[in-house]
């Protein structure tokens, strides 16, 4: 360990720096107001895959070159946030639709039985209980100063029960507390149902649920996607209903491209006609000099990567 002794450099010595690395900055007034509205170190991240050595640039590459990446991911990040959007739609929907059927209960998300009990961690001495968080949470926006209209309206309506049916108060919640709801539920086959129209067993279906969760906050804090080796990573569809990728793909599963898989994948179900493969596409085609790579996307020979247009998913 050792203490941290850099300065903050001014705009100009940021330039400067950037160049005695071997880094091409044709027009430095366009490279300092870039810094001023997303600043040196944001940018710095994209320019890694930019050097085979620490601190130096490869011959050629241009200060263009870093932003045409950044652009490239923020652009990415979009086109993801829309997808999960559509997505996460879908998941409510069902969740909602097959236990409100499943039980003939409009309130089922407050019977405690279709859900795990609470769990203590032996060595934390933690205690889970997501039935409970979630009622916490509907309870939160029930007494909020200023509820969702269609909160406002139950409440005035109705007094009993207490929480409005499931196909308002599953709108309340995050993806993420929908996620955690999902994999609270008790029966296996609960989750079986939900899971199916996904075209997914239960257990990979939780799994990319979590991942989906995962991505999201990484696109809503603006966080870098392109390139990024996912912490959580979605378990290997290995036995798909609908069309898929081939096995050779797998070993990324925990790289971009392998997500952008899993998203067309839940968007078959989610939303049959979308165009996620033409915007991807345009979006490569746009800023051609990306080196998609690094997305995750493998090589036949080592060199040359592989088609995925032609992959089965993305006809």
């Amino acid at each position: 360990m050792r203490t941290f002794k850099k300065k903050p450099l001014l705009y100009a010595q940021q330039i400067e720096l950037l160049k005695s690395r071997g880094l091409i900055i044709e027009d430095e007034a366009k490279a300092e107001k870039y810094f001023n509205e997303i600043s040196y170190y944001r940018l710095s991240g994209y320019s890694l895959p930019l050097q085979k050595m620490k601190d130096t640039y490869n011959e050629g590459t241009t200060f263009d070159t870093i932003l045409d990446l950044y652009l490239f991911d923020r652009e990415l990040r979009l086109l993801v946030f829309d997808s999960i959007e559509r997505i996460e739609i879908a998941i409510r929907s069902q969740m909602i639709n097959t236990l409100a059927h499943k039980y003939n209960d409009s309130h089922w998300q407050d019977n405690a039985a279709l859900f795990v009990p609470p769990y203590t961690n032996p060595r934390t001495g933690y205690t889970t209980d997501i039935f409970s968080d979630t009622q916490s949470i509907i309870k939160k926006h029930l007494d909020a100063k200023h509820p969702e209209v269609f909160v406002k309206h139950y409440k005035t309506e109705y007094n009993d029960p207490q929480n409005p049916p499931s196909w308002m108060s599953i709108e309340l919640l995050t993806i993420g507390e929908l996620s955690r709801l999902y994999s609270a539920l008790k029966e296996n086959a609960d989750k079986q149902a939900i899971a199916q129209f996904f075209g997914l067993h239960y257990t990979v279906f939780t799994s990319w649920l979590h991942t989906l969760v995962y991505a999201r906050n990484i696109c809503a804090h603006h966080s870098r996607l392109w390139n990024r080796e996912f912490a959580i990573k979605p378990d290997v569809l290995k036995k798909p209903v609908h069309n898929w990728i081939q096995p050779v793909f797998n070993n990324n599963n925990h790289r971009s491209f392998y997500f952008l898989c899993m998203l067309k994948y839940l968007l078959i179900a989610a939303n049959p006609t979308n165009h996620l493969k033409q915007k991807f596409a345009a979006l490569i085609t746009k800023y051609s000099k990306t080196p998609i790579g690094y997305m995750g996307i493998p090589t036949t020979d080592g060199i040359t990567l592989i088609d995925w247009q032609k992959e089965d998913l993305w006809k």
